[in-house]
C-alpha cells in the first residue's frame, strides 16, 4: 500500500505502519526530516485535505504532498500528550490548549472558504432516526440540535473533530491539528467533543464537566449555555453514531455528557 508513495515522493520508512479504522500510516523521512505517509480509507479522512491545505500549516500540521487518498504531512516531534496530560492531573491546561489550538483553526482567513464543506445540518443526519428509535436525552439532544441548526452564530470552516489525539505536540511549532473533517457552521460546535474525551474516566471524573465548562466558555468566548447545548447535541450524535454500530458500551461517555449538559441547562 505505502511502496508507490514512497518511490513517487522519495521517502524513507521511520517506523512501524500504524493502522486505525479509516486510514493506514507510516513513519517516514524525506530528504532527513521527519513526515507521516498517510493514506484514507474513508470518504470523510480522503476529503480532510481540503482543509488541511486551506489552513496550510498554521494550526494545522503543514501538507507536504498529496495524491489521491495519500497526503505527506509534517510529523508531530513533541513528546507531550493531552490525553495523558487530562489522565495525570492536568486536565484544566489540556482544555486550555485544545481550546486555543481550535480558535487558531477559526481564525479568518483572506481566501473564501471552500464550496465542498459540508453543512453540519447533513452532519447530524444520523440524530432523528436515532432520537425516533430510542427515545430518552437523544430526543432532547435532537431537538435542540435541531434548533441550534436553525440559528446558526459565527459560521466557519469547522475542524469537525476536536480531542485529545487530534492537537498534536509539534515542539516549536506548538500545538497543531490533524485530521479534520470537511464541515462548516457555527464554531461553538468545534469545542463540544472536548468534553466526551480522552476517555470515559477522565470524562466522567467528579467536577471535571463543570471545570471543562467554565474554561472552554472563557477561552472560546462563547456564552455558557449555548455551549451547553451544542454539547448536548453534539453528544447525541456521537451516541447516535455509536448505537447505529452497535456498539452500546462505547456510547456509555456520550449519554453521561448528554445528561451532564441537559440538568445544568435546566438547572
Amino acid at each position: 500500500m505505502f511502496d508507490d508513495y514512497l518511490d513517487r515522493w522519495n521517502l524513507t520508512p521511520d517506523g512501524a505502519p500504524i493502522l486505525t479504522h479509516c486510514s493506514r500510516l507510516l513513519p517516514v523521512r524525506r530528504g532527513g526530516e521527519p513526515a507521516m505517509l498517510k493514506i484514507a480509507m474513508e470518504a470523510e479522512e480522503k476529503l480532510g485535505f481540503i482543509l488541511m491545505r486551506r489552513w496550510d500549516g498554521d494550526g494545522a500540521a503543514r501538507v507536504l504532498a498529496r495524491e489521491g487518498d495519500a497526503l505527506l504531512l509534517e510529523r508531530a516531534q513533541g513528546n507531550r500528550s493531552l490525553a495523558e496530560m487530562a489522565r495525570t492531573g492536568q486536565d484544566e491546561e489540556a482544555t486550555r490548549i485544545l481550546c486555543r489550538a481550535t480558535a487558531k483553526l477559526h481564525t479568518p482567513r483572506a481566501v473564501p472558504p471552500p464550496p465542498s464543506l459540508l453543512p453540519l445540518s447533513e452532519w447530524f443526519a444520523a440524530l432523528e432516526p436515532a432520537a425516533k428509535a430510542h427515545g430518552g436525552i437523544l430526543l432532547h439532544s435532537e431537538q435542540t440540535a435541531r434548533d441550534l441548526l436553525a440559528d446558526q452564530r459565527d459560521i466557519t470552516p469547522l475542524h469537525g473533530d476536536i480531542h485529545h489525539d487530534n492537537i498534536l505536540d509539534f515542539g516549536e511549532r506548538g500545538w497543531l491539528a490533524i485530521d479534520p473533517k470537511r464541515l462548516i457552521g457555527e464554531r461553538g460546535f468545534d469545542y463540544a467533543n472536548i468534553f466526551r474525551d480522552p476517555d470515559y474516566a477522565v470524562a466522567t471524573a467528579p467536577g471535571y464537566f463543570e471545570r471543562r465548562l467554565e474554561i472552554v466558555a472563557e477561552e472560546a468566548g462563547l456564552p455558557r449555555q449555548r455551549l451547553l447545548r451544542w454539547i448536548l447535541a453534539w453528544a447525541g450524535l456521537s451516541a447516535a453514531w455509536f448505537i447505529g454500530d452497535g456498539m452500546w458500551e462505547e456510547a456509555k461517555t456520550d449519554f453521561f455528557v448528554a445528561e451532564k449538559a441537559a440538568a445544568m441547562l435546566e438547572a
